[in-house]
């Protein structure tokens, strides 16, 4: 006898993704931050030491925990490729023509030979405010029975958001000592990354960090 099939929605605790934050079942938060990389290797052994307790710094500073996410995807060379095709295409000049096409075919064949892992970098940044037991979700959270569960839950929405931008606002200082930019995935982005992460066999188009 097979068991039932059930959809991958029922393992995920999360109820929605609104506004780029992530609510999960219990009523708390997250917010998922894209963070630019340094090149560790390159630096002086100064610069090294420098990075690391500021980084050090960093973590002592926070009084709630992160979480690093680190993806690590081939990269899809198919768009970079057919947007070479097109440049091909538009070339008035029969040498400029050779050289895109063996350019292509350099390409085509160091990708096939080669894997080309792409890898992006994430910080979770957590909020869940104390969650009084009433038997209700959000009820009893801002008193009295006056307001609808509607209204409770927009209000304890928006002041989540606020603590929760305002823990975002001190890992991005932080960071910003070691060299490292953030910035705040949106909803479409959000949902991408975790389609991305229950279909790893999907190839898809990498998340560049905004300068």
């Amino acid at each position: 006898m097979v068991p039932n099939a059930q959809a991958t929605q029922n393992f995920v605790p999360i109820r929605e993704v609104r506004d780029g934050f992530v609510v999960l079942d219990d009523g708390s938060m997250r917010a998922v931050l894209l963070a630019s990389s340094v090149n560790f290797a390159l630096k002086s052994a100064d610069e090294q030491q420098s990075i690391i307790l500021q980084f050090q710094n960093f973590l002592n500073s926070l009084d709630f925990s992160i979480q690093f996410f680190i993806e690590s995807r081939q990269l899809d060379i198919r768009p970079y490729i057919a947007l070479l095709e097109e440049r091909y295409k538009e070339q008035a000049s029969d040498l400029m023509k050779i050289q895109t096409r063996e350019y292509i075919d350099f390409v085509k064949k160091f990708t096939e030979a080669s894997s080309i892992i792409s890898k992006s970098f994430f910080v979770v940044v957590p909020y869940g405010s104390p969650v009084l037991d009433t038997g209700k979700p959000f009820g009893g959270l801002f008193g009295g029975g006056q307001k609808t569960a509607r209204e409770s839950a927009e209000e304890y929405f928006e002041e989540s958001r606020s603590q929760l931008e305002q823990r975002i606002a001190a890992v991005e200082q932080g960071l910003i000592r070691t060299g490292i930019r953030v910035v705040k995935l949106g909803t479409e982005e959000v949902i991408e990354l975790f389609y991305k992460i229950f279909n790893p066999g999907d190839l898809a188009k990498p998340m560049p960090l905004n300068s």
